[in-house]
């Protein structure tokens, strides 16, 4: 029973204590206390407390039990006393204290029994009050901070509400404000870009303008280095074709003098070989030496005739 007691009376004393922690709410009796906490132990008190109620009646169901095993156990004494008196039967004062002692024996069992009893019942109906109260207070606690958080949820939807609200128009502002400037930018950038184009085509223009007057300057310079070139190749053609003609001019007379001089070589081989030398032998000697004369000059010119010809071998 002091067990059950125990943990019935800490479960409560702990639901005080987080009653007491709590802090106060300014202008009222009330207190803020943590919701999940209470509850847990409000929960753990109804749990605990059928079965310790149930504890107490067994208690009091065991109460018949505890006094039929006293009045066994005095039954018990009485038959030894019994014995006892039988085996002292001329002792009366031993039976007369015997019967004493039983009889005080179950006075004080059954005055021990009804304060057991008694004593839970109290402390049953004690602890059940105590609990009714301690729960109908926490109902209230909880019922009291419920609509406080009700309210105050209310007030932060409210307050939520006006925020969204404000930051919408802010929004709002912002785009239409960022809208505008793009707008603006937008313009900007189509006016430098007409600007752009507008500039391009002056440059294309200008550019096209120049290739063409670069073109006609290259055209009059193409003719004029052609017509330079047709009068440079008719002046090296008529200098090729004077002195193809000078040279072969040239050639023809040194043929033709090469022609002379091999008639001539001929004309004084064939002479040379007319001349005999030994039909000259009994012939005085007045007439030896004109026909030495005569040879010597026909070899003279074929020598010279030779040599000039290589000569112009070499040359040509």
């Amino acid at each position: 029973m002091s067990e059950i007691q125990f943990s019935v009376l800490d479960q409560l004393d702990q639901l005080e204590e987080i009653v007491l922690e709590g802090s106060r709410i300014p202008f009222s009796g009330g207190r803020l206390v943590n919701e999940q906490d209470a509850v847990e132990l409000m929960d753990g008190v109804r749990a605990s407390l059928p079965g310790q109620i149930a504890q107490a009646d067994q208690l009091l169901q065991k109460k018949d039990e505890f006094i039929t095993s006293a009045r066994n156990q005095a039954d018990e004494i009485v038959q030894k006393a019994q014995l006892q008196r039988e085996q002292l039967v001329s002792a009366a004062a031993v039976r007369q204290e015997a019967e004493r002692q039983v009889n005080e024996m179950r006075d004080q069992v059954r005055q021990q029994c009804e304060q057991l009893l008694q004593s839970s019942r109290q402390q049953a109906a004690q602890m059940e009050h105590e609990m009714q109260s301690k729960q109908v207070q926490l109902e209230q606690q909880f019922a009291t901070r419920r609509q406080q958080l009700e309210q105050e949820a209310l007030q932060r939807r409210q307050q939520l509400d006006q925020e969204a609200l404000e930051l919408k128009r802010q929004l709002a502002e912002h785009h239409e404000r960022s809208r505008q400037q793009s707008a603006q930018e937008l313009e900007q950038i189509r006016n430098e870009g007409v600007k752009l184009q507008k500039e391009a085509q002056t440059e294309a223009e200008r550019i096209h303008n120049d290739a063409l007057q670069f073109r006609q300057q290259t055209q009059q310079q193409c003719e004029s280095l052609i017509q330079r070139t047709r009068h440079d190749a008719a002046s090296v053609q008529d200098g090729a074709n004077r002195y193809a003609e000078q040279t072969l001019g040239e050639l023809e007379q040194r043929l033709k003098e090469m022609a002379q001089v091999v008639l001539a070589g001929r004309q004084e081989l064939v002479k040379i070989q007319m001349i005999r030398p030994d039909s000259s032998a009994p012939e005085t000697e007045s007439s030896d030496t004109p026909t030495r004369q005569g040879k010597a000059v026909s070899m003279n010119k074929a020598r010279r005739a030779a040599s000039r010809l290589r000569s112009m071998k070499g040359t040509g």
